[in-house]
């Protein structure tokens, strides 16, 4: 039989439950104190776990894949963190939408899956499997090479040069035959044996010669086909799903990296273009200025006077969503600026500022060397864009994508003046 000592309770707190529940994915609700009805000293605290539910299933199962599924190497996780940023950073790369699927290029599930794979092997060292005598099926020659073409090359609308353009075009095409054959080939429907995502695999010759990484460069590679119910939960949910993707994948790098003190630091997994960047759009503004150009605040509509007393931009704040997109960096007042903060500007504020938005992008862009990216960017980043979109079908894609801002992420809004 214990002994009391044995037996004996042992303090436990909501906060230390809730690393716990952190770890596994699921959501703690507001724990609720109550006194013990007959021992003053005594006091319990009731606290409720439950798993994420987004109503159609979409967020259990993506769950159950990224806690519970069987792993021997991180290519599932690696799989699902690529779809995730490409849902909510790159609606506009959908090809095609039914009720039943959406798909998009099997290139920019490749693009990606290189920009994330990069840091991780090339930079850092670390093992992405158990077994540290085998090699990565799409860690080929060409990924190697990457070694020596900046990440911010690595993006839809970059250019690349003859032989970095080859180098990118193999490594795409061996990391979608790994994703294909992999990670699509094992995340299966529970229960059952047919695996969640399709694809199409297209062979295609390519002659080193420039390129711009489109849209249409990286359907020649294929299509990738997503339930629509779980592209719609990818988007979403992807300040909740991103965590603890990384969450668990940063436990399994503790475990096949022992001795390597990074391992479980999440800092390796930073997304290589994940820093603030308004270079290029304050490099136009200078060049209008110099041209006798007056560029007013987008904002207050208000001219500004010196240079160091204008800022530019991140329309849809940076801290928020990680876009440097030329269409999103627009110029402001410092004091307006710095009152807007990392706040989403509401749709009275785009309304306002709607004149003066499509006369900054057609003097800083359309009539520049920057015109096709500006498009380009565009086009993939904001939704229900058509080929070659005027400004006007711009401006209204960035007001579905502001509303879809504030229903997934809840952002507190912002309006000149108020």
């Amino acid at each position: 039989m214990s002994s009391s000592l044995e037996r004996g309770f042992h303090p436990v707190s909501a906060a230390e439950l809730a690393v716990f529940a952190q770890r596994r994915a699921v959501v703690m609700k507001d724990p609720v104190r109550q006194p013990d009805q007959t021992r003053a000293h005594v006091e319990w605290e009731t606290v409720v776990f439950t798993i994420p539910d987004d109503g159609t299933g979409s967020l259990p199962l993506l769950r159950h894949i990224i806690v519970n599924d069987n792993k021997s190497a991180s290519y599932k996780l690696g799989l699902l963190r690529v779809l995730t940023r490409i849902a909510e950073s790159a609606p506009g790369v959908v090809m095609r939408r039914s009720d039943d699927w959406v798909e998009i290029p099997l290139g920019i599930v490749g693009l990606y899956w290189l920009k994330q794979y990069k840091p991780l092997l090339i930079d850092h060292q670390l093992r992405e499997r158990p077994e540290s005598d085998q090699g990565y099926g799409f860690a080929r020659e060409a990924f190697w090479k990457l070694a020596q073409i900046s990440p911010y090359d690595l993006r839809v609308g970059g250019h690349l040069v003859d032989d970095h353009a080859a180098i990118v075009t193999q490594a795409i095409r061996d990391a979608c035959a790994n994703i294909t054959t992999m990670p699509t080939r094992y995340i299966t429907w529970p229960g059952r044996a047919d695996p969640v995502f399709e694809f199409e695999r297209r062979g295609f010759r390519f002659q080193p010669q420039p390129l711009v990484i489109s849209a249409e460069y990286l359907a020649r590679f294929g299509v990738f086909r997503i339930p629509a119910a779980i592209w719609q939960t990818l988007g979403q949910y992807a300040c909740w799903l991103e965590p603890a993707i990384l969450r668990e994948w940063a436990a399994l790098h503790s475990q096949w990296n022992v001795s390597d003190p990074r391992a479980g630091d999440q800092q390796v997994f930073a997304w290589e273009e994940g820093r603030r960047d308004t270079s290029l759009a304050a490099g136009r503004l200078l060049d209008l200025r110099q041209q006798g150009v007056d560029v007013p605040c987008v904002w207050s509509a208000r001219p500004v006077r010196e240079a160091n007393s204008l800022h530019i931009d991140h329309c849809f704040p940076w801290s928020r969503w990680f876009n440097n997109d030329l269409w999103n960096l627009l110029p402001a007042r410092s004091d307006v600026n710095l009152a807007k903060g990392d706040k989403l500007p509401s749709a009275l504020a785009l309304s306002s500022a709607h004149g003066r938005i499509l006369d900054w992008w057609d003097q800083a862009w359309l009539g520049s060397p920057y015109r096709e990216r500006f498009l380009l960017e565009a086009a993939v980043s904001l939704p229900t864009l058509v080929e070659e979109p005027a400004l006007a079908d711009i401006y209204q894609a960035m007001l579905h994508q502001r509303a879809r801002l504030k229903a997934d992420q809840q952002l507190a809004e912002w309006t000149f003046g108020r």
